[in-house]
């Protein structure tokens, strides 16, 4: 329902655009493509451009832009890998780093799944991920508000990309299996 209010209010947005911003919309789209589908994709409308902008910027809590932002230069992803620890008796789920995620980096996570999936049926989003500490960032409060905690032997994924501007880039899929608590 969320996502739907997004939609629906991102469109009424759309309807209120001057015609003129609509064409710079609409202009700025030429030179984006859809996600391929099927071995198909194409350019996006002016409408579907700023659909695409805004819903990323409603989901991370920035406001609606009216005017199409420039394409960013997008850094490489400074997250590695998905681990799994025992602290204390409790599992800690953390996102492994080489340097801090840029402001607005999303993570979506899954439901935990048998350990011989390859991958999950889906993503619900959880944030944007903090700054690191000791290597990494602890992503266990966002995964256990989502899910609960994982049970000992299943598989947890997560989806990270970053978002700049409404402008997101290919979400990278990490996955680890639970750990027996000692």
């Amino acid at each position: 329902m969320l996502i739907r209010n997004r939609l629906s209010g991102v469109a009424a947005q759309w309807r209120q655009l001057t015609q003129a911003k609509r064409d710079a919309w609409t202009a700025a789209a030429k030179a984006v493509n859809s996600t391929p589908r099927d071995g198909q994709s194409g350019t996006l409308t002016g409408a579907q451009l700023f659909t695409k902008i805004n819903v990323a910027n409603l989901t991370i809590g920035t406001p609606i832009v009216d005017t199409p932002p420039p394409r960013p230069a997008v850094a490489i992803l400074p997250v590695t890998e998905l681990q799994i620890t025992v602290v204390t008796g409790a599992h800690v789920l953390k996102l492994l780093t080489t340097d801090a995620p840029a402001d607005g980096t999303m993570l979506r996570v899954a439901a935990p799944v048998s350990a011989g999936r390859s991958r999950p049926a889906g993503y619900v989003y959880a944030g944007t991920l903090d700054t690191p500490a000791d290597g990494g960032v602890d992503i266990t409060a966002a995964y256990v508000a989502k899910f609960g905690a994982p049970p000992v032997g299943s598989k947890v994924f997560v989806s990270v990309n970053q978002n700049s501007d409404g402008w997101q880039d290919i979400p990278h899929v990490f996955s680890a299996i639970v750990p027996a608590l000692t």
